[in-house]
Formats: C-alpha cells, structure tokens, sequence
C-alpha cells in the first residue's frame, strides 16, 4: 500500500483498528464531554498508540476533565504494571510488525473476500453455510457450552498476543449469543 507520513483518522482510532505503525495519536476537543470523551473512550483511543514503543496522544483541550484525568490514571496504571512485568521477566519492548493488510479487509470484509476467492473456495462457502444451519439446531445447552469454550479460547489467545484471532473469536462468541437469543 506504500508509505505514509501522515494518516488521518476521524473516529477511526477506536478499538478495532489494527495499526502498530501509529506513532502519535491527537484528540482534538479532548475536554468536549460525551460518548467519544468518555474515559473508555479515551482509554481505548490513546491505546492506538500503546503497540509503537515510540508511540505518543496528544490531548487538546482547554481544561482536564474528570474523565481525562481518570484516563490518564488509567493508562499510568496499566504502564506501571507493564514496565514492571517487562522488568522481572527481561522484555525488551519492541514495535509489533507485522504485514500490511488489504485496506478492503477493514472497510469492506466481504468485498475483500469475493475477491481473494481461489478455487475450491465456493465449497468452503457452502461447508461454513452448513455449519452455521447445524448450529441452529444445535440444543440450548450445547450453544451455551461453545460459547463458553470460545470465551475460553478468546482469552487464551489474547494472552498469547494475538489479539487479531481473538478478536474473531469474540464476533464469533457475539454471533452465537445473538443466535441464542433468537432461538429463545
């Protein structure tokens, strides 16, 4: 996709968006209170910048707010219990790096997946359709136990850092609840 100096993001910066190349995150109107000032909020965009060891937010505002301020206390917190796991066990932080993806996997999931398709995977389509049928018929109970062992999975991989897989296993936990729901 080539290189950027500059990439600007109007709400882009929440959680989700898997990019370790930010270096410097700017909160305008960081002070304006609401859903997107919120602390969580807050916390989970000055986290884009967390994956880059040089990685820097800039809050613009006029004044600290109650949530400002529990936002930075909050991720001081979390800094201090990173610094002090990285001191005992000798880590050495290091920027994730990892392959560019295909900017239509983010925008557009099944655009992109239309056009990688390969041969063959036409029968996967209908093997993922079958599945999903048969989990609709699947007893409450045994929904209950999957979702429970997907949970399980979610935080082991998150454990292990790969929060990408994760991250699909908690859509997948998502869609199974939604599924139980229904079926309620």
């Amino acid at each position: 996709l080539g290189e950027f100096d500059v990439l600007v993001g109007i709400n882009l910066l929440r959680e989700g968006l898997d990019l370790p190349e930010v270096s410097l995150v700017a909160i305008l109107d960081a002070d304006k209170e609401g859903f997107l000032r919120s602390e969580t909020s807050l916390v989970q965009t000055i986290g884009r910048a967390a994956r880059n060891v040089d990685g820097r937010v800039i809050m613009y505002a006029d004044k600290v707010t109650d949530s400002m301020q529990r936002a930075l206390s909050e991720t001081n917190r979390r800094r201090g219990v990173q610094e002090a796991y990285n001191a005992e066990h000798g880590i050495d932080p290091q920027t994730i790096r990892k392959a560019v993806t295909d900017i239509l996997s983010v925008l557009r999931p099944d655009e992109a997946e239309r056009q990688a398709r390969v041969p063959g995977s036409d029968r996967r389509s209908r093997s993922r359709d079958k599945i999903h049928q048969d989990l609709s018929e699947l007893p409450s109970t045994e929904l209950v136990r999957l979702i429970q062992t997907l949970e399980e999975e979610m935080r082991e991989a998150a454990a292990g850092l790969r929060f990408e897989y994760a991250a699909r296993l908690r859509d997948e936990v998502h869609d199974l609840r939604r599924e139980l729901r229904d079926a309620s």
